[in-house]
């Protein structure tokens, strides 16, 4: 770095001030001093953006060391529940709820989705069982709430 000390800053001054004039001196030294701050921030800014893509590149070395890892441990898991389920299949063959041997059922039928259309489902519930229940049919406004739920007065 260039070594600036106030003798030599006297010494640039000086001859500015024979070179330039005293006239234009002001306006000479108001242009160095923006051209120099824009040097700065622009030194500043490329510094800060070297900064950002060192700790890019950490963070991507952090996020691939931790998907290795998570990596890792999703094989693991994954091997000890198919042993698991292996020796738990070998334990339970042939075996019933009461533990005796009987031949697995074929006819058994497979899990079938009810459907999406709940407005035939909600059609379905009987009347009775809706009122057996308190299951709302009909909106009251709110002022029919208030007279239907009104205590009687005793007179």
């Amino acid at each position: 770095m260039i070594d600036l000390g106030i003798s030599k800053m006297a010494l640039i001054g000086a001859v500015a001030l024979i070179v330039i004039g005293p006239e234009k001196l002001p306006r000479v030294a108001r242009t160095v001093g923006t051209l120099l701050g824009k040097a700065q921030r622009y030194v500043a800014d490329v510094k800060a953006e070297v900064n950002r893509s060192m700790e890019l590149d950490e963070l991507k070395k952090m996020k691939d060391t931790v998907e290795g890892a998570a990596r890792d441990v999703e094989s693991s898991i994954q091997t000890t529940s198919s042993d698991f389920e292996k020796s738990w299949s070998e334990a339970t063959s042939g075996l019933d709820a009461t533990g005796l041997d009987v031949p697995p059922l074929s006819d058994t039928p497979e899990y079938k989705h009810p459907g999406k259309n709940w407005r035939l489902k909600r059609g379905a519930t009987p009347v009775w069982y809706k009122a057996r229940h308190g299951v709302r049919t009909r909106a009251l406004s709110g002022a029919a709430r208030v007279a239907r739920y009104r205590p009687q007065r005793l007179s």
